[in-house]
């Protein structure tokens, strides 16, 4: 069976022009970048390119332009801080379709990285133009795709280029970090170990609906919290009293507790809850059962009785996926319960039991909180494109890099 992805790796790179697509969208406050994690992430893939005498010409957008040039948003303080970090020159070139930009490829040398300008200051970029797509592959002879994080749109650099490059006969293959997310995603829902359960917390249904939709079809069991779990509770007919709640998705919620007993998915919802009467930092709660709930009173994360619950499901399971914290996890005492299900997560998957895959901002902070960021098998920075992955799209940024069709 043909593979389904060609990763670099894999591939010869010496004396060869790397077209290598990343994500470097950072936030940047005063020329300076306040979070590279992102940076972070790709740094060990860059280093082995440069270390295999490759010719690297860096792909990515930063901000949004609009598809014209603003000085704002140029990408030259990620070139300066991925310089600091390499030890090396990162120019920035700005004219990167026409003779000026292939002059200056041409004058890479082996190991030399170079920068090209916001992608995004060109319209045929995120318009997905072939004839923009073209004018870029003239200038590699190898595509690598690492930014799992822009996987998720039908953009020039993520899509068209990847395809025009494959079928001019050119080598496309996925990056090291792409590949790692790769092969964690794989593992965690298309091919896992059995029983697979998934955590799914935030404040509304709605925003996390066809995620539900298609992970009752594809796991043993979901943990339901957050404002979310609310809504269910309601359709189940508990009264919540001041809690948030989607009213209006209460039968859409029937459908998705129907469509988790027909595929034998078990739905574990709070039997206890952390309430108060405001939402706020150290505000007078107590421990209530959820058929006990005044009507003043608003749940703001499960109690002691749903954290045994919770630990006790995870005990069985060998795969965990997690997008979503369990309560209001930025308002100390309500954390308690997203820091003890991070914490128990963490304790299997070191123990070597379980696979955990997570991703999602709010995720990530309240994993970061607990201090079980670096304890979980792989966690996803890559917001929008997880969150898809999540829903069973087909990702664009992917279906690019595929050898097997």
């Amino acid at each position: 069976m043909k593979p389904r992805f060609l990763f670099v790796e894999q591939v010869d790179v010496s004396h060869k022009i790397v077209l290598l697509r990343l994500d470097l969208n950072v936030p940047v406050k005063h020329g300076l970048i306040t979070d590279d994690t992102r940076l972070q992430r790709v740094l060990p893939g860059i280093v082995a390119l440069r270390a295999a005498k490759a010719s690297i010409v860096i792909l990515t957008h930063f901000g949004r332009p609009m598809g014209k040039v603003v000085n704002e948003f140029s990408v030259a303080p990620v070139a300066a801080a991925l310089s600091a970090k390499l030890g090396c020159e990162v120019p920035v070139e700005t004219e990167f379709i026409c003779n000026t930009g292939q002059l200056a490829i041409g004058r890479l040398g082996a190991g030399d990285v170079l920068m090209m300008e916001n992608l995004r200051f060109h319209p045929g970029e995120e318009a997905n133009d072939a004839d923009f797509a073209a004018a870029l592959a003239k200038l590699g002879d190898i595509y690598v795709g690492d930014a799992f994080s822009c996987a998720h749109r039908a953009h020039a650099s993520v899509d068209a280029l990847p395809l025009q490059m494959a079928a001019a006969g050119k080598t496309v293959c996925a990056g090291r970090s792409m590949g790692t997310e790769l092969a964690a995603l794989e593992a965690a829902l298309s091919n896992p170990k059995r029983p697979v359960i998934a955590i799914v917390g935030g404040s509304k249904v709605s925003t996390k609906l066809k995620i539900l939709e298609n992970l009752v079809t594809r796991v043993d069991g979901i943990v339901l919290g957050g404002g979310m779990a609310n809504t269910f509770l309601l359709a189940m007919g508990h009264n919540v009293g001041a809690s948030l709640v989607e009213a209006d998705m209460v039968e859409t919620v029937s459908n998705i507790m129907a469509a988790a007993t027909s595929n034998d998915c078990r739905l574990i919802l709070p039997i206890d809850a952390l309430v108060a009467c405001e939402f706020a930092v150290g505000a007078p709660h107590r421990v209530a059962a959820i058929e006990a709930l005044s009507d003043n009173e608003m749940i703001l994360d499960v109690g002691p009785a749903s954290i045994s619950a919770i630990t006790d499901f995870l005990s069985t399971c060998k795969t965990v996926v997690w997008n979503g914290p369990i309560g209001a996890f930025e308002f100390p005492p309500f954390d308690k319960g997203t820091t003890a299900v991070a914490r128990a997560v963490a304790a299997r998957t070191m123990s070597g039991v379980v696979l955990s895959v997570a991703g999602g901002g709010d995720t990530i902070a309240a994993l970061a909180k607990a201090g079980s960021c670096d304890q979980l098998s792989y966690v996803s920075t890559a917001g929008g494109a997880f969150l898809e992955w999540l829903e069973g799209k087909t990702l664009p940024g992917v279906e690019a890099l595929r050898t097997d069709r």
